[in-house]
């Protein structure tokens, strides 16, 4: 996901991994579904630069807080992904199919959790990890966006998407707009439940050739404090 506030981890995978208000159905067509479906069958690993804007709510009469980010994503299901984000702050996020690390360079801290424990109800689950939408729904109810209202979030009438609402009472997330063009991955509308918005848009995902097995690697830098959670 500065990506992130510092520290704030788990809130990354909250607000991501790591960021609405709900909308309404479409009135006919499921072309958001469709794509998602077609992504997670068929789309079995690839990389693509990202960009992220995440808006902070203005309280006390402040203005909302916008930090901006830059990166790049890889994935191989199942269970498997990597974002780095290579500015304003360097940070590494990845999961290797068990542990899911985060390393703060400027920091020179790493946070360590089992996936199992913290992936379910993430965007990591829509966009990296299930197999189908089947599974999918055992964590989100998903629905497809109308046209006018997406276009709100992604000014793109080419957009397709699909609203993803936790099924967690306790989740820290509100809402998850996945948005598709020409079945591909193309943005992630996050919504926390303290009213932070993330908004990420890949480039083009390239799925040719699948990432190395050893970017879903990960090793502590030598002299990294080492948190296991």
């Amino acid at each position: 996901m500065e990506s992130f506030p510092r520290r704030r981890w788990a809130g990354f995978l909250a607000s991501m991994l790591c960021c609405m208000a709900c909308a309404l159905p479409t009135a006919g067509s499921a072309a958001g579904l469709d794509s998602l479906e077609s992504f997670v069958r068929t789309v079995r690993a690839g990389h693509a630069e990202f960009t992220q804007t995440v808006t902070s709510p203005g309280r006390d009469g402040q203005v909302a807080r916008t930090k901006n980010s830059a990166g790049s994503f890889d994935f191989s299901r199942p269970n498997r992904f990597r974002f780095i984000y290579r500015k304003p702050m360097a940070q590494t996020i990845v999961a290797d199919g068990q542990i899911l690390w985060l390393y703060d360079e400027d920091l020179n801290q790493v946070t360590a959790r089992k996936q199992a424990a913290v992936l379910a109800s993430t965007p990591a689950a829509l966009i990296a990890s299930a197999p189908d939408t089947k599974s999918l729904q055992a964590d989100f109810v998903l629905t497809d966006v109308s046209t006018k209202d997406a276009q709100a979030h992604g000014n793109d009438p080419a957009m397709e998407w699909v609203l993803a609402m936790p099924k967690a009472s306790d989740s820290s997330l509100h809402s998850i707009r996945v948005g598709f063009k020409n079945h591909n991955l193309a943005a992630l509308d996050i919504l926390d439940s303290f009213g932070q918005r993330s908004q990420i848009f890949f480039g083009a995902m390239q799925t040719a050739t699948p990432p190395e097995a050893s970017a879903f690697q990960f090793k502590p830098p030598a002299g990294a404090d080492v948190i296991h959670q």
